[in-house]
């Protein structure tokens, strides 16, 4: 069964045009392709990252959190009790008085022992201003590294500045190495993000939507790459880093009680999505896969549905982080 999927996954008319099987995109003539066993690197990379995120949250971020003038606060840890940690863990976090009453018998203390126990340890499920720094540092350091990176490895490239350059030569296009570690970097971010989700601070407002983001991010990419749609996959990436790295910026601030600073940027950041995700991104990117192909093909490959299925979920995921944006700019002008 599993053979026979594995043949139907990577049928030939699924991922390219017309005419073109797997045996042309074998590296030949200084032609080099993209390989879909290359991105079984990206799980190795990605804990890499992690190791990277340890160290440069413990030595650079703590230092710079304490030189801003965050505190690392030290939370009273509730005295051991199997009764109650496991009623919090499996039954409520918030329990009722009734039910308050009943687990002081149970464990033959005082009501005002039991409510001051659940207090503790519901304190230390909320993670402190240090740690949220810590994660915020992180992401800031990425994104704001892999969109220098981007710019560096897109500046000189035709399709930076003629989308129409990206279907050129398509799907014969050489891979070339700053794509390779783009996609690499890029993949094993997201893969990180994931393996860290349970750990991370809780974002209530928008946790199941950057779940979406992450595994969409994660399949759009790896689908690019396996179908060599790498420039267009590059161009994507790189809109979207170049506003979240204002955002963490914002945060750390945030934490910080800079208020004017945090003000600023966050306004830089509103600016930067808007521009990036509801006008370059559905105006430049999905032109460019919708209208596009027609003109290179006239009998679209299944992958053309695939993908640009998976770019109107991240359009989609857009306007609703635009809404809260505009919201939140709302309140700040109208409540100053």
């Amino acid at each position: 069964i599993l053979k026979t999927l594995n043949s139907w996954f990577w049928w030939e008319n699924i991922w390219m045009p017309i005419n073109c099987t797997w045996e042309h995109f074998v590296d030949r003539d200084g032609l080099v392709f993209p390989k879909p066993h290359q991105l079984y690197a990206t799980i190795p990379y990605a804990f890499v990252l992690l190791i990277i995120r340890f160290f440069s949250e413990r030595y650079v971020a703590i230092p710079l959190a304490k030189a801003l003038g965050i505190k690392n606060v030290r939370r009273v840890k509730p005295q051991p009790n199997p009764v109650l940690e496991s009623y919090f863990r499996e039954c409520s976090k918030h329990p009722s008085q009734s039910e308050i009453q009943g687990l002081a018998k149970k464990c033959n203390c005082t009501v005002r022992l039991v409510e001051k126990w659940f207090r503790r340890r519901r304190n230390l499920e909320i993670p402190t201003v240090l740690r949220k720094f810590q994660e915020a540092f992180w992401r800031f350091s990425f994104y704001l590294t892999s969109s220098v990176a981007g710019f560096i490895f897109l500046y000189d490239k035709p399709w930076f500045y003629d989308i129409w350059q990206t279907w050129v030569g398509y799907p014969f296009q050489t891979l070339l190495p700053s794509q390779y570690w783009y996609y690499m970097a890029e993949i094993g971010f997201y893969w990180s993000l994931l393996f860290t989700l349970g750990i991370d601070n809780k974002r209530k407002a928008d946790f199941l939507a950057h779940v979406i983001h992450h595994l969409a991010a994660i399949g759009l990419m790896s689908g690019s790459w396996c179908g060599n749609y790498v420039r267009l996959g590059t161009l994507v990436m790189f809109v979207h880093d170049t506003a979240d790295f204002w955002l963490e910026a914002a945060k750390m601030f945030n934490y910080a009680h800079w208020e004017k600073t945090c003000n600023m940027l966050f306004i830089i950041f509103s600016i930067a999505f808007f521009i990036t995700r509801i006008i370059l991104f559905p105006f430049w990117i999905l032109r460019a896969t919708l209208y596009q192909p027609t003109y290179y093909s006239t009998t679209p490959v299944i992958a053309y549905f695939l993908f640009n299925g998976q770019l109107l979920i991240l359009q989609g995921l857009h306007l609703y982080w635009g809404y809260l944006i505009f919201k939140i700019l709302r309140r700040f002008v109208c409540l100053k």
